[in-house]
């Protein structure tokens, strides 16, 4: 089954590249364009995507508050924030809204189409560089409603970049029952995505920045 991805910018001839390039791949299939955080709202209910592509800077409404619009109504679908911006402000404001990944206009095809993929699959992508520099501003609660120790592990294996299927595999549960886990911490954690429950897992040192154990 492919992967249902929604483009969101308001340039047409961006949308219209993204659309010739992700075609080429047979695992990705575009289901729809908006050129608005609202217009993505409306399609998102219509075409229930799995992946979204989103602009941050667009009229009507923007990127930011349409990821956190997304993130609260439509928690099965992740959110990939696309921008020619990198700031370190409109970085923090997507991850914090709940965005999954961070990618400029400029990365190439491969590299989009693999963070599609990892994306759609349940799977934290961070460099050590962009954890440092997000995991200061992550908000969790002082004292977050305990987890259970395997939600636990759920956590520790999702902030080691394990997609769902490897989560499922090596704890030797269904993958609809990872995602139940997964939504059960985001929730007890009061974030709004695996991206900063990863954090999270960083900054109370249940996994290193570095990539171990």
């Amino acid at each position: 089954m492919s992967i249902r991805i929604l483009l969101v910018d308001d340039h047409a001839v961006v949308r219209q590249g993204l659309r010739m390039f992700l075609g080429l791949d047979p695992e990705l299939e575009v289901v729809g364009e908006a050129e608005n955080g609202e217009e993505a709202i409306r399609l998102t209910k219509e075409l229930n995507p799995d992946v979204i592509l989103m602009d941050l800077i667009m009229p009507v409404m923007d990127g930011v508050t349409a990821i956190l619009r997304l993130r609260r109504e439509f928690p099965d679908t992740e959110v990939l924030a696309l921008t020619s911006v990198l700031e370190d402000e409109a970085v923090i404001k997507a991850m914090r809204a709940g965005a999954m990944g961070y990618l400029l206009k400029d990365t190439r095809a491969e590299e989009l189409c693999r963070a599609i993929k990892a994306a759609a699959a349940g799977q934290v992508q961070l460099s050590p560089q962009a954890a440092a520099r997000l995991m200061r501003e992550v908000r969790v609660p002082e004292s977050p409603e305990r987890l259970t120790e395997r939600e636990t592990d759920v956590l520790r294996l999702l902030a080691l970049g394990r997609a769902n299927k490897e989560i499922a595999l090596e704890l030797s549960i269904g993958e609809k029952t990872v995602k139940t886990h997964v939504s059960a911490i985001l929730r007890k954690l009061g974030v709004l995505s695996r991206t900063q429950a990863a954090l999270y897992a960083v900054r109370i040192g249940l996994v290193s920045t570095d990539g171990g154990n």
